[in-house]
């Protein structure tokens, strides 16, 4: 097979849905939108037009009574990650309204050892009533794909929002350099091979 002609997914292997799930009937998951990701240390390249773009989901997940669950990592006092703390904090923007739960993680997968599947149970949102989630959030090839696995793992049908993500570059084991939006198309590309959907934009998704 040539290089420039892509392989069949494991998801058209298997047979599963390809249709984006309508965000009226779907759970809006925001992961990790906080602070530590906009500067410093972990600041991501395109963080502010993915806060942006999150910001006008979130808006019409609202309007369209969709549940929203917010994920926040929390690494300790110290850290670029203590939730106790601004940098830790969820910005500004993307703030929880009263009632909407939010969910607080140690790992990746924001399912891991967390309440976030008794969340979703608990808004009558399992696996067995469709399960489709609508994930937004930090990083791209960090706790969007490793959420996005956990959800699949868990039966759930989880569409990441493009837009809505950002990472970084890192360097590789060989040494050299992968530009954040070379990783950020590898996890990406990783989350439709098998896990979930990817639409580009916030648009491509019906209320």
């Amino acid at each position: 097979m040539s290089h420039d002609t892509a392989s069949t997914t494991l998801r058209d292997i298997i047979g599963l849905d390809g249709a984006p799930p309508r965000l009226s009937e779907s759970v809006l998951v925001m992961v990790d939108f906080q602070n530590t990701y906009r500067s410093g240390v972990m600041a991501l390249e395109g963080a502010e037009e993915a806060v942006a773009a999150a910001a006008r989901l979130l808006a019409r997940a609202r309007a369209a009574g969709t549940p929203v669950v917010h994920i926040v990592n929390d690494g300790g006092e110290g850290t670029p990650y203590d939730i106790r703390a601004r940098i830790g904090s969820i910005s500004d923007e993307l703030a929880p309204a009263d009632g909407e739960p939010v969910v607080v993680k140690q790992f990746p997968n924001a399912f891991h050892a967390t309440e976030l599947e008794k969340t979703l149970r608990d808004l009558g949102h399992g696996p067995e009533a469709g399960g489709d989630l609508v994930l937004a959030g930090f990083m791209t090839h960090m706790c969007v794909t490793f959420t996005a696995q956990g959800a699949f793992n868990l039966g759930y049908r989880p569409t990441v929002v493009a837009e809505t993500t950002a990472t970084r570059a890192l360097a590789a084991p060989d040494g050299t350099v992968v530009p954040a939006a070379t990783l950020q198309a590898g996890a990406l590309t990783t989350v439709t091979d098998l896990f979930g959907l990817v639409v580009a934009t916030v648009d491509e998704l019906t209320d």
